[in-house]
């Protein structure tokens, strides 16, 4: 099979495109033929080894896994002994390690069956950015219908699904975002969107019960003035011109510090990949109340173009590889 191969910590242009053997599922996997994949933060990190904190995670020399990726769609190519669920031919969505490449192998607990009603570059783009949206609002926020939910960067991967998965849980949506997104985040289902460029985020006398910032550029202390008394804020963004421990000091020092003084609360999210909640997201894309947002795709020998494109951060919604 042909992947995307790296040999060691560089820029993107050291990605290669290489023959590698097709793997082998176990008992408790599947092997999906890949159709497309896309473009996380975690992606940029592992390439160039920026944040060097990543490095102690996926490797300190050079990654563990030399091959990209966790989000795809595809086809269901072979399945272990002990696969109950999927059978081959299913066409499926979810996550596995390493799914720049032609073939990859995932547990069957992260795989569901495709909506029908979304293309593999649509279903592509749900896992990671539509996971992290879910479990933010409604597990770390407990956002309640009717409440009042600020989402910075909503024009983005993580935020355009959070828009709309805000809306679907019955709250009054502001959305953040640059002028050409504002068209987008307004038809997501936004209630009001804030244009940065013309107008302060900060600015007045606002107060959500809620904010998600998916873009960590204004300070907590400044967003906390914007929260109800018992309001909850939930930092999420990362910075890739940090180059030590990018956003780490702000999500384990200064948030649980900031916590302990009155009763708003800072908290982070910890993405937990279940079975349960790939069925709800893929649940809301049938019902039509989340559709993902593609807002660029390339072909996988130009994922070098990809990953590039993503660092950028100026694309609607998700960056795809399609294979």
């Amino acid at each position: 099979m042909k992947a995307i191969v790296q040999d060691g910590y560089s820029s993107v242009d050291a990605l290669q495109l290489r023959d590698l053997p097709t793997p082998v599922a176990g008992d408790d996997q599947v092997l999906v033929r890949v159709r497309a994949t896309c473009v996380n933060p975690p992606d940029w990190a592992s390439v160039t080894g920026v944040p060097y904190v990543v490095r102690a995670v996926v490797g300190v020399r050079r990654p563990h896994n030399p091959i990209r990726g966790t989000d795809l769609s595809g086809t269901v190519e072979a399945v272990g002994r002990n696969v109950r669920r999927l059978k081959v031919g299913d066409e499926v969505f979810g996550s596995a390690a390493g799914t720049f490449a032609e073939y990859v192998v995932a547990a069957e607990s992260n795989l569901v069956p495709k909506p029908a009603n979304v293309t593999f570059e649509q279903a592509a783009a749900v896992p990671m950015s539509g996971l992290t949206a879910l479990q933010g609002l409604r597990d770390v926020g407990g956002l309640q219908p009717g409440q009042k939910v600020l989402i910075i960067g909503a024009g983005g991967g993580i935020g355009t699904f959070a828009v709309q998965i805000a809306t679907s849980l019955g709250a009054q949506v502001t959305g953040v975002c640059s002028t050409t997104k504002v068209d987008l985040v307004r038809s997501l289902g936004a209630d009001r969107v804030i244009d940065y460029t013309q107008e302060s985020v900060t600015a007045g006398q606002p107060r959500y019960d809620l904010i998600f910032d998916n873009v960590s550029r204004i300070s907590l202390p400044r967003l906390r003035k914007m929260l109800t008394p018992k309001g909850m804020l939930l930092p999420n963004g990362g910075r890739f011109d940090k180059r030590w421990l990018a956003n780490a000091p702000v999500f384990l020092i200064e948030a649980p510090l900031l916590s302990l003084f009155g009763p708003q609360d800072i908290r982070t999210i910890r993405l937990v990949p279940n079975l349960k909640d790939w069925l709800v997201l893929r649940e809301l894309i049938e019902a039509g109340k989340v559709i993902p947002i593609v807002g660029a795709t390339f072909p996988l020998s130009q994922a070098s173009e990809a990953i590039a494109c993503f660092a950028e951060g100026h694309v609607r919604g998700k960056v795809v590889i399609t294979v």
